[in-house]
């Protein structure tokens, strides 16, 4: 895998930290890394966004925009009400291209879920990704809800003939619930891909040294990881 795409169930689950850790992983390894947001929103022009706070989480990794819109909506919305010119899935596949060229490893963060749309068209990640022909990570909560939210991501990538090495739970409970817990034996079978790690709570609040230290262990294998996460009982 050289070009990753990152996808989530829903806003606010964790995808930048996820991306974060993966990032700092690759980098453990001696591998180049590339971030691409291809489109950032709810951020204001000097503000940092979620690239700029992968870098910070990882270390140096390079980080690249295609967009940017001020306000906290979807991508297509968002560049609808700021009169900008939308994201589009060959400028996604593009920019990922190009990065792939200089990095071992590109990781491109969508927005929100993966039919998220970009444009008036309705084009979405999914669309990017297939231009890319590249896997999508899927980027899920740990609790109560959960398997439906994957199982419809899947179902998506699925239509698209995409394929997904796995999902990844972006927040971790410190005390997970029962339906968080019950879940875990679940995510695989919903999925159709294995669950490829569990990202701690709390953990984008760490110090980057912290995060950087202990980010393998938050994965699989598969994701460059030590394949020690898991749920003490």
């Amino acid at each position: 895998m050289s070009v990753l795409f990152v996808t989530g169930t829903g806003t606010e689950i964790g995808k930048t930290v996820t991306t974060a850790a993966i990032a700092a992983t690759a980098l453990a390894r001696g591998r180049s890394v590339a971030v691409l947001k291809p489109a950032q929103t709810g951020v204001g022009a000097r503000e940092p966004g979620d690239a700029a706070e992968v870098q910070r989480l990882a270390g140096p990794v390079t980080t690249a925009e295609l967009a940017r819109y001020p306000e906290p909506l979807a991508p297509a919305t968002a560049a609808l009400r700021a009169g900008l010119p939308p994201v589009l899935p060959h400028d996604i596949a593009e920019a990922a291209a190009k990065l792939d060229a200089s990095h071992d490893l590109v990781l491109v963060e969508g927005a929100g879920g993966l039919l998220v749309r970009f444009d008036a068209e309705g084009h979405t990640l999914a669309d990017a990704a297939r231009l890319a022909d590249a896997p999508v990570l899927v980027v899920a909560q740990a609790g109560l809800g959960t398997l439906n939210a994957i199982a419809l991501t899947a179902l998506a990538l699925r239509s698209y003939g995409l394929r997904s090495p796995g999902v990844v739970v972006g927040s971790w409970p410190v005390a997970p619930d029962l339906a968080a817990r019950c879940n875990l034996a679940e995510f695989a079978d919903v999925a159709g891909a294995p669950l490829l790690g569990l990202v701690p709570e709390g953990s984008g609040a760490l110090p980057p040294s912290a995060f950087r230290a202990t980010a393998p262990d938050w994965l699989a294998e598969e994701l460059g990881g030590t394949g020690a996460f898991g749920v003490a009982e």
